[in-house]
């Protein structure tokens, strides 16, 4: 194996140079907490808001991480806890049940808060877990609804969510008390979420930064010869930046594994002449980011190459354009398969524009034209998310009038992903058949070129920002990528 040889004279000095101007980031006040709890109260105006954390780990000896929902209320990031406020007249009195672990086991995985020092920690009152049951029990009798926070990592996995123990405690607690109400309180934290503070904001800065010179690092990678090299020059950074983890598992796929969207193994061979898909990204103080960046392995596009990235990234302008303040978020998703649609048709990989085929997947073409468009097959995904707590965090553009708003975090990530697989896999129907004996020679000349460019962005009062740095232009990656060879494996 080629050893990754990163020295500090090549990389850390371009990182030094940005991240010293950069003052230094702390965490989120504690009147921050506070005044997310006073919102929340605001909203419920009367009711028992029960959330859940994390439990600790059983499957390893990893890292505890706190589950969003519960850090964003509690600044708790301990596990095994639970936070309960009862909401009267919308002012709310909440409660910390903590679970201490035991002296010895301190001695091995350090000390928790506990009843006597929650107050002073977190602001918020104390009590052993032990007294949960018991106050559920007890407030179910008051006959106010219940509002519950799940314990679920991101909302992305909320429908999967039925065996946790916020979701057999509510359960059990709804068997006992006939009648109890129990509401689910996510979209009203969502949308407190949703808006970032100046605070939060600073943090996401900081996340973008570090990711940014990961990318960096990963494109002046000498002679990378597997996935798994540029991953690791991806996370060596991240963590010698000061970012606790990667914000998702880290996708590198190289060649036929960049036209899938989610590939995580990172254990292929990389090629020249590949193309790598380099979805990977930094979380900072809870924060994450979330940039893509697409190279060729042996430092040059191909023409083909080319093509298709320079037609990702037009429809990533085209998005910016149509992502302003006061601006809807659906038009940036509209101009940028456009432009990726017009494109394709240009190229010879759809028949036109507006041409259809018959998906694999289940859809109603007549109420979803969109889906059954030849080239939704070439790009798959939408181009948005928020960004915050959990990488695909609440954005203001998704409630309300659907307007981006000052405090908007969130990103932007056209891409086209050609493989004559995703034709192999069509229905035998007649409008399938003549789709693929009209595309199907240029497919093999774009085969396997999978791009996607992913940036971050936040909506001050001066309008759309992109915080997100690293090279994103052929010329500017391309130049980069020409200064491997002063990096001696």
């Amino acid at each position: 194996m080629i050893q990754i040889c990163l020295p500090r004279s090549a990389t850390a000095a371009v990182a030094a140079v940005v991240l010293a101007a950069t003052p230094a980031v702390g965490q989120i006040p504690a009147a921050d907490f506070a005044a997310r709890r006073d919102s929340l109260a605001a909203r419920v105006e009367n009711g028992i808001v029960v959330a859940f954390g994390g439990r600790t780990l059983v499957h390893d000896y990893g890292t505890f991480f706190q589950l969003p929902a519960f850090h964003y209320l509690t600044n708790l990031d301990e596990p095994d806890a639970a936070f309960v406020m009862v909401v009267r007249d919308r002012h709310g009195a909440g409660t910390l049940f903590l679970s201490p672990i035991n002296a010895r086991t301190a001695f091995y995985y350090g000390q928790r808060a506990d009843s006597a020092s929650s107050q002073r920690l977190f602001g918020i009152a104390g009590r052993p877990f032990d007294a949960f049951g018991a106050m559920l029990d007890s407030l179910a009798a008051s006959g106010l609804p219940f509002y519950t926070l799940a314990d679920f990592e991101d909302a992305d996995f909320a429908r999967n969510d039925s065996l946790t123990r916020g979701q057999a405690t509510m359960r059990a607690l709804a068997a006992q008390h006939a009648g109890l109400v129990v509401k689910d309180a996510h979209p009203l934290v969502n949308q407190l979420r949703a808006r970032k503070s100046a605070a939060e904001i600073a943090l996401l800065r900081k996340a973008a930064e570090i990711s940014s010179e990961g990318h960096r690092a990963a494109m002046l990678t000498a002679n990378p010869q597997h996935e798994y090299e540029l991953r690791a020059s991806l996370e060596y950074t991240f963590t010698r930046l000061g970012a606790e983890r990667p914000a998702y598992g880290s996708i590198v796929g190289a060649g036929i594994n960049g036209t899938q969207l989610h590939y995580m193994k990172d254990t292929d061979p990389a090629r020249p002449g590949d193309l790598v898909v380099m979805d990977a990204a930094a979380e900072f103080h809870g924060y994450a980011a979330d940039i893509t960046r697409t190279i060729p392995v042996s430092g040059t596009f191909t023409k083909e190459q080319k093509q298709i990235y320079q037609l990702v990234r037009d429809a990533q302008d085209a998005a910016e354009r149509n992502s302003k303040p006061g601006m809807r978020a659906q038009p940036a998703q509209d101009s940028s398969v456009m432009v990726r649609a017009r494109g394709l048709a240009a190229l010879g990989l759809v028949e036109s524009m507006d041409a259809t085929f018959d998906p694999p997947w289940p859809v109603t073409c007549a109420q979803q034209a969109a889906a059954c468009r030849q080239s939704n097959l070439w790009m798959i995904h939408g181009i948005s998310h928020g960004l915050g707590l959990a990488v695909h965090d609440p954005v203001q553009a998704s409630f309300g009038d659907a307007t981006y708003r000052v405090g908007d975090a969130f990103t932007i990530e056209p891409g086209i992903y050609i493989s004559t697989r995703a034709l192999d896999v069509l229905p035998d129907t007649p409008k399938n058949k003549a789709f693929i004996a009209k595309v199907r020679a240029t497919v093999k000349k774009y085969e396997n070129s999978g791009v996607r460019i992913e940036d971050d962005y936040i909506i001050t009062d001066k309008g759309l920002e992109r915080i997100s740095t690293a090279p994103r232009e052929i010329a500017e990656i391309e130049a980069l990528m020409r200064r491997r060879a002063r990096i001696q494996p």
